[in-house]
């Protein structure tokens, strides 16, 4: 038979743990969604045609220009050649690998006497240059690749979530949190005094079992919202030290047919075990 106590209809002081509020998953999910956007962004740019792109000429016509006396400037970055006529456009060539533009122009028949005319540099190619090639054009496979990955999750994640649906959400408090007392209730003596055979015989069941008593099959606290009905039901628990579960009556209401039986039973399951 069980225990019922009525709480007092005014306010009480009540103690609640603070409840972290992470932010982690949203971060997580702007920073993706950003990525993503940079990948957008970086894969548009390199299929759109650049409007400062150059002429492209082989070697064999830029050499024929350095006779006609067309050419003012060659600035060499590796084999790539960029080309500056007299009338200031520029000219992409290449030259072939490891063979000196000279060497090269010497072949094409160009006198030393024209290539004088001409001004030629040397620039050193950055070290960097490949690896920031390379990077622009494996980003957008990484991060339509890491897309891909955060939607499988994502489905993977919906899917579990249709597989608990008839599960219990009850909350579990342990001694691993800030252990609640009787010492935190204030201002229902009475029934602390009434629940604490619950606590001896959830802290020593042997006892009774061995003079026949059994416990009640539930206590029964009625009041209105905030006069502590949980807060004492949590201090029941941290008396006794043993586990305590958490959970809203609406959870238990079904909207399909059978949910919230399913509910009560893994909450039992969960509290046996």
């Amino acid at each position: 038979m069980g225990t019922r106590e009525r709480f007092p209809s005014f306010p009480m002081l009540v103690w609640r743990p603070k409840r972290a509020m992470s932010n982690s998953r949203w971060l997580r999910n702007g920073i993706l969604w950003l990525l993503i956007l940079v990948a957008a962004a970086i894969f548009s740019l390199r299929l759109l045609p650049s409007s400062e792109k150059s002429e492209v000429m082989n070697i064999t016509d830029v050499a024929r220009e350095i006779k006609e006396g067309k050419i003012r400037k060659i600035s060499i970055s590796g084999d790539d050649l960029t080309i500056v006529r007299e009338d200031g456009s520029r000219i992409a060539s290449r030259k072939e690998h490891n063979v000196s533009v000279t060497e090269a122009l010497s072949q094409l028949g160009v006198s030393p006497e024209e290539l004088s005319q001409v001004t030629i540099e040397v620039e050193n190619p950055s070290p960097w240059g490949n690896w920031l090639t390379l990077l622009g054009s494996l980003l957008p496979l990484l991060l339509f690749g890491g897309l891909i990955l955060f939607m499988m999750r994502q489905a993977q994640g919906g899917t579990n979530q249709a597989l608990s649906f008839g599960r219990s959400r009850a909350r579990l408090f342990t001694g691993d949190k800030p252990t609640v007392t009787f010492d935190d209730v204030a201002g229902v003596e009475e029934a602390k005094q009434e629940v604490q055979e619950v606590v001896e015989f959830l802290k020593e069941p042997e006892k009774f079992v061995a003079l026949g008593a059994r416990i009640p099959k539930g206590v029964l606290l009625l009041g209105p919202p905030g006069c502590g009905k949980t807060l004492l039901a949590r201090a029941i628990a941290g008396e006794a030290g043993v586990p305590f579960f958490s959970i809203s009556g609406s959870e238990f209401v079904e909207m399909f047919v059978g949910v919230g039986a399913s509910r009560v039973r893994d909450l039992f399951d969960q509290a046996k075990k």
